[in-house]
């Protein structure tokens, strides 16, 4: 397993190695990432993917070549999994795709009417941020 979910000890996903490796990458790599992305073979390796390119744009990647596969990246936007919503509204937040804005939106709301009290951590906190970031 490449991922360790967040527990009742820590409120955040560990990577393996490997994975932590795979951040340094260049844009270059968005393709496979992309393709990943469409046909997963679990949320494990979704994880992995938002993961990568989150830390992608934290060490600078170009933000348009990312907001470029916003249409694979949008098929998660109506996911149940806090894990993911999270990662996305990083790279959201980071990227600031227009089309983006409104699946936040929707992602706070139900979040908010159906809480993910299971997951550990509160997903509607980095939702949310990435908002105010969009309205700033």
């Amino acid at each position: 397993m490449t991922v360790s979910y967040p527990n009742q000890y820590r409120n955040y996903c560990v990577f393996t190695p490997q994975v932590n490796e795979r951040c340094l990458c260049d844009i270059s790599e968005i393709p496979k990432i992309k393709d990943s992305l469409e046909n997963p073979a679990s949320e494990d390796e979704v994880l992995e993917d938002l993961f990568i390119l989150n830390c992608m744009l934290d060490n600078g990647a170009d933000k348009t070549a990312v907001a470029e596969i916003y249409p694979t990246l949008s098929k998660y936007n109506n996911t149940n999994s806090p894990n993911i919503q999270t990662f996305l509204a990083g790279i959201y937040r980071k990227t600031k795709i227009p089309d983006a804005f409104g699946p936040l939106v929707k992602m706070l709301i139900q979040d908010s009417i159906n809480p993910h009290e299971d997951a550990g951590f509160d997903p509607t906190e980095e939702i949310g941020g990435a908002i105010l970031d969009y309205l700033a």
